[in-house]
């Protein structure tokens, strides 16, 4: 297929040594994340031509036929998904657990692919909640290389398609490889315009909002601003979603037939659709997804009771 996250190992990039900056002078992910630093064009270009796969159809979101029944004009700008269902995918087929971690890697792929061509802006995905680190030491092992070698593999894609990647969460919790890893992935891409992949690792909502608080506590000790002008917009400016145009997701998605939340985007989704799929992940592709985004058009959406 055309757009792939299959992995083969590719070298590793390493990030430079740590800015020094005052901790209220320097962006919040040079601080609870591992240093951005510049990414020098050498590294740039070899990895803008790393792999020999060929990149999936593009185009002007404009010239892509949407599915009968679906709405240019209406489009969410940013869709979220709690990725669930893997384990249990792999278990109704007496497969190993990483088999069904792997097959929704493979929906993961589906779903960019399709938020490309139909114009969807921002796509943000709950990969690994705080809650997870509680699970059994091999999967998680499993899970850190997952990231990994998925980022390294599709590093040429995510150029040749326009494709920032973005990454949110308490990333000093993982391993020093994948965070040096995420950040020049992040910075490499940081002017990509066509399509935005946020990616929620070491990541719950309690975390979000807890940081944006100390934040603001420190800068307001620092005298650099009153308590009294702490406001939502001040809030919103702390917390991780910072990165993108469009903090706040239009529709959330969750498979797996579960009807709650899980401490995703706490803040951010107040006045976010929902709507919640049977599928398991591994089995959440285009029909499903079609499905989602008709009802969210169908909907009349309210920003208040």
């Amino acid at each position: 297929m055309p757009f792939s996250l299959h992995f083969s190992p590719t070298p590793l990039i390493t990030a430079p040594s740590p800015l020094s900056k005052p901790f209220f002078l320097v962006p919040y992910y040079h601080t609870l994340h591992a240093p951005k630093s510049p990414f020098c064009s050498s590294t740039e270009h070899a990895l803008t031509h790393q792999g020999k796969k060929e990149a999936f159809d593009r185009g002007p979101e404009d010239s892509q036929t949407l599915p009968l029944g679906l709405r240019r004009d209406a489009m969410p700008s940013h869709v979220a998904v709690i990725m669930d269902g893997n384990r249990r995918w792999a278990r109704l087929r007496d497969l190993p657990v990483r088999s069904g971690y792997e097959a929704g890697v493979e929906s993961l792929r589906k779903i960019v692919e399709i938020c490309c061509k139909w114009g969807i802006k921002v796509l943000s995905v709950f990969a690994f909640s705080s809650d997870n680190w509680f699970r059994p030491k091999v999967e998680v092992e499993f899970l850190m290389s997952l990231f990994e070698r998925g980022m390294q593999e599709d590093t040429g894609i995510f150029f040749r398609e326009n494709i920032r990647i973005s990454v949110i969460g308490d990333l000093t919790k993982l391993p020093k490889a994948l965070q040096e890893l995420m950040v020049n992935l992040e910075e490499a891409t940081k002017n990509n315009t066509r399509f935005q992949l946020i990616v929620a690792v070491s990541y719950s909502g309690h975390y979000d909002v807890v940081q944006a608080c100390q934040r603001l506590a420190l800068k307001a000790k620092c005298g650099l601003i009153e308590p009294s002008d702490i406001n939502v917009s001040l809030m919103e400016q702390e917390l991780e979603t910072n990165c993108t145009e469009f903090p706040h997701p239009d529709l959330l998605i969750r498979t797996s037939g579960e009807f709650r939340i899980s401490n995703f985007m706490l803040w951010q989704l107040a006045y976010t659709e929902l709507f919640f799929a049977q599928s398991l992940w591994p089995d959440f592709g285009e029909a499903e997804f079609l499905k989602a985004l008709l009802a969210f058009q169908q909907r009349q959406r309210r920003y208040g009771v």
